[in-house]
């Protein structure tokens, strides 16, 4: 009993050093990647983002209206998010949103996800 609660120490402690050392702020480093964005809607309708590594409010924005590289386009306020996860983000097309076809884009702590297209529906 004593040799199994030994190697089960050394082995834990073994893999311990090998896990990534923990940092204060949390940095992305993959890059993120959206998968499903919902259907078309107009200003003041909810818009569904889903992906991976999708960060969190305070890290991140939504684009819409950027060209297929997610130059330009519209910022996302704040206030338009209704909830934001690692994996979906929800939000709320403002008043001011362009109307039209275009490009989605999120993007995490500097890093841009890959795009889907999008249109608001006047």
């Amino acid at each position: 009993m004593l040799r199994f609660l030994v190697t089960s120490l050394l082995l834990t402690g073994v893999l311990a050093s090998c896990a990534p050392a923990q940092q204060g702020s949390r940095m992305v480093t993959v890059t993120p990647m959206l998968i499903k964005v919902s259907g078309a809607a107009a200003r003041g309708a909810t818009v569904t983002v889903q992906g991976r590594y999708l960060g969190g409010p305070t890290t991140g924005q939504v684009r819409l209206g950027a060209d297929e590289d997610g130059k330009g386009g519209y910022v996302f306020p704040a206030s338009a998010v209704r909830s934001w996860t690692d994996s979906e983000i929800v939000l709320t097309i403002p008043a001011d949103a362009p109307v039209g076809g275009s490009w989605l884009f999120v993007e995490v702590a500097g890093k841009q996800s890959t795009g889907l297209p999008y249109s608001v529906q006047q």
